[in-house]
């Protein structure tokens, strides 16, 4: 849990004269400063750390964004806003920009592998990470090592067949079963949320695609200050979805739906709320028989307790109400729900960086709308249907308390890239996951080095934690939470 409650936010404002906004202030689009990458052990991986809307210090023209140039790239710029992130046919991937792209991803040499053991090891010991488990694969080959500990107290090696809670990277399977139903013929992405879901705040105009692309304006729960001291209180307790949606409903929306980006669980609660009514049955039973199964991940689970299957690694986290580390690993994970509860592996991690990026579980129609480019608040970072793309790679991540997630895939290459850790505490104001994944691509893709900004040392927001990340999966900042 959180030390401090809401999202921290940046001081810096997203262009010359734009003033920092107040907590539960409502925004204009363009006056909106750069919140920071959420830590919130309870907010979420892509913590809004950048403009939304309109065109930001560094923007392209209307029309465009820019993006770091894929290595083998002759363009620097990235997806149109009316392109698609991935080529047709991932088998002769192009560039996002258009451009000619062989593989990205440098051969796994033993000099390769060498300078990649030094790279982990050395962020392992920096960030004083307990343990972490890497898997990095391409058609080339594959890099598949653990790191550290599995528990501090035992000295438990860590090693790569052991399940992890995976925070936001929840998001992902949240919204797909939303676009298997889209598939299906049960909704449609423009419907609004309240022909679903009573006592939505502007609930007759945010769309289920505004939910799923973190553009409703709605309040995130994880920033509120009864539920953090309600949680903090008992680690343990069990909260429902409805009352989750309660602590959120009970704020202004912060803008108008569609007009800013702004990344609050509060929109994937209420996705999941919709995956029930529109499946007839339980999220979990639903998103196994539509996602888990269909893409061959057995080890993948919806918990609906604090139970944690074995083998698994202890978590550590610091976010507590008197900020000393915990063992976090039988925290009751309830309160992310769709937005972080889930607990997977690195096999099945794998497996699923490639399926979501290629869009394998939708039709050709959806993943396109999936993968459309939207700004998110995280410079070079854009947010599609559930799903990011930073720097070429596409995917999510994900922070609650005690672990940390990246699993992202880059299409130039076909590789892909699975960090999990048994830690959510931050180093410098950065998430470890990110320190992690971008010490790795910078030595095997450095045209395309992973990376999200560190949240700043202060904000303008009271109490709010810097667990820098877009990975923060249910832990509160950061773009990827609960």
């Amino acid at each position: 849990m959180p030390k401090r409650v809401t999202t921290a936010r940046a001081t810096t404002p997203c262009r010359p004269g734009a003033a920092p906004r107040r907590p539960g202030a409502t925004r204009a689009a363009a006056a909106r400063p750069a919140p920071a990458a959420v830590a919130l052990a309870l907010a979420g991986l892509l913590a809004s750390a950048g403009c939304s809307g309109g065109s930001s210090a560094g923007s392209p023209a209307a029309g465009a964004v820019t993006a770091v140039p894929a290595a083998l790239s002759p363009s620097a710029s990235g997806p149109s806003a009316s392109a698609t992130l991935l080529s047709p046919s991932p088998t002769t991937p192009t560039t996002s920009s258009g451009g000619s792209a062989g593989p990205t991803a440098l051969p796994l040499t033993p000099d390769v592998t060498a300078r990649l053991d030094t790279a982990v090891q050395r962020v392992l010991t920096e960030a004083s990470v307990p343990g972490v488990i890497v898997n990095l694969s391409t058609p080339q080959g594959e890099y598949l090592k653990a790191f550290g500990v599995s528990d501090k107290v035992a000295g438990t090696a860590m090693v790569t067949g052991l399940n992890m809670r995976i925070g936001s990277e929840t998001k992902t399977f949240t919204v797909t079963g939303l676009l298997r139903l889209v598939d299906q013929g049960k909704a449609g992405l423009d419907d609004p949320i309240g022909k679903y879901v009573s006592g939505v705040p502007n609930g007759d105009t945010i769309t289920l695609r505004q939910l799923s692309d973190m553009r409703s304006g709605l309040f995130s729960y994880t920033q509120d200050e009864d539920f953090v001291a309600a949680l903090q209180a008992d680690p343990q307790r069990s909260f429902t979805p409805d009352q989750l949606l309660a602590y959120a409903f009970k704020h202004p929306v912060n803008f108008a739906p569609g007009a800013e980006f702004d990344y609050s669980n509060t929109n994937t609660v209420l996705i999941g709320k919709v995956i029930e009514k529109l499946g007839g049955q339980p999220l979990g039973e639903f998103l196994k028989k539509e996602v888990f199964d269909p893409a061959d991940l057995g080890r993948t689970v919806f918990p609906t307790t604090n139970a944690f299957p074995q083998p698994h690694s202890q978590g550590y986290t610091n976010q507590t109400a008197d900020g000393t580390i915990a063992d976090a690993t039988d925290w009751n994970p309830s309160w992310g729900w769709a937005a972080g509860a889930m607990i997977s592996d690195q096999a099945d991690m794998k497996k699923w960086a490639k399926v979501l990026a290629t869009g394998t579980l939708l039709t050709p129609q959806t993943q396109a709308q999936r993968l459309q480019p939207q700004p998110s608040a995280v410079p070079d970072t854009w947010y599609g249907l559930g799903v990011f793309y930073n720097h070429g790679w596409i995917g999510h991540n994900g922070s609650l308390p005690g672990y940390q997630t990246v699993v992202v895939y880059l299409p130039s290459a076909q590789a892909s890239l699975v960090v999990l850790l048994n830690t959510d505490i931050t180093y410098k104001g950065s998430a470890p996951s990110t320190l992690f994944a971008k010490a790795i691509t910078e030595v095997v893709s450095p045209g395309n080095v992973y990376d999200l900004p560190a949240a700043p040392a202060g904000g303008d927001e009271p109490s709010a934690t810097a667990d820098a990340s877009v990975s923060t999966s249910v832990t509160p900042p950061a773009p990827s939470t609960a």
